[in-house]
């Protein structure tokens, strides 16, 4: 029989209202003809069509002039080869101008699912028994653009969770940086590490004199297409990657409420989105926490895993994942090291689960395989839901499994404390089936979680609904891990 599960009422929909300004592509042509027409306009009806347009999205945006201005910039550099005189234009000229090649993005419009949530590090103020919390979603736009947006509410002790309400802007980071790596530079440091100069040619001769990891990945894969390479070259162009082991950093204002904040792609691995976060509260052997979250960027082609960084949800770190053991989706941390090493859920082959062990939390050698479909409602393949978490009795795995028809139902499976490679037991049945209303959405017969937490003597689970809106269940802890500690015996 299946464990008794709690729906709690809390739910997330889409909600177009959540708004960002982007920059409005036009093209060289369309570009340079627009800003001929702005030019051209007498300064009195510059200033009333920038007056009209502050007055009417002022409300909407914090520092509306300052996206304008960026977006002026990026429109001259577009225009830097035409006639146009773009040195000569007046400041309210600029901003009309930048007015023009923006646009309001809704980053909520289509979904707003797989959610991960973590506990805060903000425990003050709170009644006894209660418990503030951080939750990640992954937010759904126009063009099926995904990105990572956040909500913080407060589990009391009796299991009831209530959410504070959204701020009244989204604001992306306020500061951007993008690793650009000297071409020169790099290959001097190629060569100290004694990588064949055959090798080194076939890739950075693709490449400007300054050049971005997306690109990189970009020459290295058209290297690998179109020359038969054997082992050993292979290994020489990983170390290519493995020196490219590029960053960006995101920072947040002080002044934005977490809900207002939203990690939008921005790498060329990531261009078409950031999907399934999953967030894991991590605690180093020295007693340090970070917040660590892996996700898969999209380019519109490839996927790439990567990882994230956090210590207060201000400032982000975000950088590639290597190794055979972080290929594919479906990656997750341990929130913790065992035995002196990271560990790392995986689902390499698309069909089983692995976990692996690593020195480095970026680099992931070959993952041993724990799991594979055992039950008819888990047969096309079978994967974690985002972190374990840590029980007396072992490590909980709320796993998913996908059966016929495509429908994606969560499990659970017990995993031992010192070793995780070792499997104690797996429940035979799903713990959550979608019911009527959670198998209608985007994707329909699918409810997926990005990593369940504990919370006095229950398992919180929030999972999202047919990739369309979001959920949360309640477990009886001592029930699951009584199921899980039993599965085995044959009755």
């Amino acid at each position: 029989m299946r464990i008794p599960i709690e729906r709690m009422p809390n739910r997330f929909y889409p909600d177009f209202k959540r708004v960002i300004i982007r920059y409005f592509e036009n093209g060289e042509a369309r570009s340079a003809d627009l800003v001929s027409k702005v030019l051209a306009m007498s300064d009195a009806d510059v200033e009333l069509a920038l007056s009209q347009t502050l007055r009417e999205f002022s409300k909407r945006h914090r520092n509306l002039t300052q996206k304008f201005m960026e977006h002026f910039e990026k429109a001259r550099d577009v225009l830097k080869n035409t006639d146009l005189d773009m040195e000569a234009v007046g400041e309210k000229q600029m901003l009309l101008i930048g007015a023009y090649f923006s646009l309001e993005y809704s980053i909520v419009s289509a979904a707003f699912f797989n959610p991960s949530m973590v506990e805060s590090n903000d425990q003050t103020g709170l009644v006894e028994g209660s418990r503030r919390v951080i939750v990640s979603f992954r937010a759904t736009g126009e063009g099926h653009i995904s990105s990572i947006v956040f909500h913080t509410g407060i589990i009391d002790k009796d299991g009831t969770l209530k959410f504070e309400e959204s701020g009244n802007y989204v604001d992306e980071a306020v500061v951007v940086k993008r690793y650009d790596y000297d071409k020169g530079v790099f290959i001097g440091k190629l060569r100290e590490m004694k990588v064949d100069e055959k090798i080194i040619s076939m890739v950075m001769d693709r490449l400007n004199d300054s050049f971005i990891y997306g690109e990189l990945r970009r020459a290295v894969r058209e290297t690998l297409e179109s020359n038969n390479q054997n082992e050993e070259k292979k290994r020489a162009i990983s170390q290519i990657i493995w020196l490219a082991d590029s960053h960006y950093q995101i920072k947040f204002s002080h002044d934005t409420h977490i809900s207002e904040r939203v990690i939008f792609p921005i790498s060329y691995t990531e261009r078409k989105g950031i999907e399934d976060a999953r967030f894991v509260r991590f605690t180093d052997d020295d007693g340090e926490v970070y917040y660590y979250a892996t996700y898969t960027a999209y380019d519109g082609h490839a996927i790439l895993p990567k990882l994230i960084v956090t210590r207060d949800f201000y400032e982000f770190e975000v950088k590639p994942l290597h190794g055979e053991g972080a290929h594919n989706k479906n990656l997750a941390l341990f929130p913790r090291k065992i035995n002196g090493k990271y560990v790392m859920l995986s689902r390499i082959d698309g069909v089983n689960s692995y976990i692996g062990f690593s020195d480095k939390l970026n680099l992931w050698g070959q993952p041993r395989k724990i799991q594979e479909p055992l039950y008819p409602w888990e047969f096309v393949q079978v994967g974690n839901c985002g972190a374990p978490v840590e029980t007396a009795k072992g490590w909980i795995v709320i796993t998913h499994g996908v059966g016929p028809m495509r429908k994606y139902c969560l499990g659970a499976a017990l995993l031992d404390l010192e070793d995780p490679s070792k499997e104690i037991g797996r429940l035979k049945e799903p713990l959550l089936i979608p019911n009527e209303e959670e198998r209608e959405g985007y994707v329909p017969n699918v409810v997926y979680s990005c990593g369940p937490m504990v919370h006095n003597d229950r398992l919180i689970i929030h999972y999202g609904l047919s990739d369309t809106s979001s959920g949360f269940i309640s477990v009886q802890l001592d029930k699951l891990l009584e199921k899980l500690i039993n599965s085995n015996d044959s009755n």
